[in-house]
């Protein structure tokens, strides 16, 4: 049961998701930050207030890195070493149960678990 719940935490939809809300609430709030709203210019009597716009940028910058460095990073290097690719110059063949590539001295198919048996002479 663990292993299924770490396999449903690390889905890759699911982590962009996560990352995606905590953003989306942090937005709102940032204790301790620099207040900008105060900061205007002014051209032909329109005032902008370009310091809501600096509130803004810099409370998602700091949430975004924050996330950035606190979660998407260590998952990333946790996805990395799971990951089950086989190298590029690796001969392979189909796995006769399942079709999937299997490497050619493999005895056992790391998809469906089945015997493949040795690999045929090269003819």
């Amino acid at each position: 049961m663990i292993k299924e719940f770490r396999d449903f935490i690390l889905r890759g939809n699911l982590v962009e998701l996560a990352v995606a809300v905590v953003i989306g609430t942090a937005f709102a709030a940032v204790g301790g930050q620099q207040d900008f709203s105060d900061l205007t210019f002014t051209i032909n009597g329109s005032e902008f207030r370009y310091g809501h716009f600096l509130n803004a940028l810099v409370t998602f910058l700091t949430i975004a890195a924050v996330v950035f460095f606190l979660v998407i990073k260590p998952i990333n290097a946790l996805m990395e070493r799971r990951q089950v690719e086989t190298p590029v110059d690796e001969q392979t063949r189909d796995c006769p149960e399942c079709r999937s590539d299997i490497p050619v001295l493999a005895n056992r198919c790391a998809f469906c678990t089945a015997e493949v048996g040795p690999a045929d002479a090269p003819g």
